[in-house]
């Protein structure tokens, strides 16, 4: 059952055509990996889908509703979560605050309720913390908990932006370069954290990913783009011998 779908997805930037005439579907419960070259558009795909820019054509539906044209701010409301390339966390807070910020599309109590902190908005904060503390064990997050972003190793950091996507519980999760900047054993957890997050959670995956080695350790499906154009889509294997695929990585 298709969770998200694209059809004929375009953007322009200065008269450059960033993606072109993109189609694809993310199938529930699976990781569907987006691969190409520098400046293939695989974060442009990613902007577009999470509704930072808007499409010059084409259209976009999310749990079969179309969301061509939603608002931002309504999409992590809509069950869509993002991590990014470069760690975009609060600095200066703990890693436990900056998890139960995102909680924040998930409040129902009102302004009044929550500055006098009346019995219901006390027990929307433990239930809040509750679902915290169940991703920070997801994660083992345990011994960053109470310390500040800013002082943190980048691995962690990278884990925390994860565990932060999490705690918006959504339905579908739009992983940006999770790899990047991660050793080698980093990036072995990492493997193992996105199948508990399908698995455990029952969350869809969708990975933006250099790391050829995780594509094919975690991925279901993969998408490969050059020049803003879909290349193939098919299983790692298949995608990886591809001529048009080795074409775009290696050259004629």
């Amino acid at each position: 059952m298709s969770l998200f779908e694209a059809h004929d997805l375009s953007v322009s930037f200065g008269g450059i055509k960033a993606v072109r005439d993109v189609s694809f579907t993310i199938r529930s419960g699976e990781v569907f990996s987006i691969i190409g070259p520098n400046g293939a558009g695989k974060t442009t795909l990613f902007n577009l889908v999470s509704r930072f820019y808007e499409t010059d054509s084409g259209s976009m539906a999310f749990d079969g509703v179309d969301i061509t044209g939603v608002p931002p701010h309504r999409i992590a409301e809509m069950g869509i979560a993002r991590t990014f390339q470069n760690t975009e966390l609060f600095e200066h807070e703990t890693v436990l605050t900056n998890l139960l910020i995102a909680h924040h599309v998930h409040r129902r109590t009102r302004l009044v309720a929550d500055l006098l902190f009346l019995p219901g908005a006390r027990r929307q904060e433990l239930d809040f913390r509750r679902r915290v503390e169940d991703v920070i064990d997801l994660l083992d997050l345990q011994s960053y908990r109470e310390q500040p972003i800013g002082g943190l190793p980048y691995g962690a950091r990278k884990m925390v932006e994860i565990a932060r996507a999490l705690c918006l519980e959504p339905k579908l999760l739009l992983l940006d370069e999770p790899s990047s900047g991660l050793n080698p054993e980093e990036t072995e957890d990492l493997s193992f954290w996105i199948e508990d997050i399908v698995e455990d959670l029952g969350i869809t995956v969708a990975m933006v990913e250099h790391d050829m080695n995780l594509v094919a350790t975690v991925s279901n499906r993969v998408l490969a783009m050059a020049d803003g154009v879909v290349l193939a889509t098919g299983d790692p294997t298949e995608i990886q011998n591809h001529p048009d695929v080795l074409r775009a990585y290696l050259g004629d």
